[in-house]
């Protein structure tokens, strides 16, 4: 499975809880141009609409061989393919303080287009720094044992 594009900040700002997948609903050019990697993940989140998913601020740039007179709006909100069971579940975790649904990353799944997405809670400054001083601890300890 290809990666297409991943939210790099994700785990950095989010305490991910449960992770889902869902197919993504593209044009014809966007599921090309997204195949070639011009897909962002910056900045977008899932949100629910009428339980419905959406995947919104995701950017795709148009596809370089499609007629320019079309109206194309690159960062539009794109529908995602989720049993309703899940997303019945989706909501109810929700509705707990805190939790939101956060895009981790885009790939491929044979011809198709997929989004990984997590419930997710927001991490405080003073979790970021715990969790940088960890990591450099980390880095420390196999720097001595490899030049050991």
């Amino acid at each position: 499975m290809p990666t297409l594009a991943t939210n790099k900040r994700a785990h950095f700002d989010y305490e991910l809880q449960d992770k889902y997948e869902a197919g993504l609903v593209l044009t014809g050019g966007e599921t090309k141009s997204s195949k070639m990697g011009h897909i962002s993940l910056k900045g977008s989140f899932v949100t629910i609409h009428e339980s419905e998913l959406y995947l919104t601020n995701a950017t795709i740039s148009r596809y370089p061989f499609t007629d320019p007179l079309i109206a194309y709006d690159p960062t539009r909100s794109r529908k995602l393919l989720v049993k309703k069971s899940e997303i019945k579940s989706l909501i109810g975790k929700l509705h707990i303080k805190g939790l939101t649904l956060v895009p981790l990353r885009v790939y491929t799944k044979r011809r198709l287009v997929k989004l990984e997405f997590a419930v997710a809670k927001g991490k405080k400054a003073h979790d970021k720094r715990s969790d940088i001083a960890k990591n450099e601890s980390k880095r420390n300890i196999e720097r001595a044992l490899k030049s050991s």
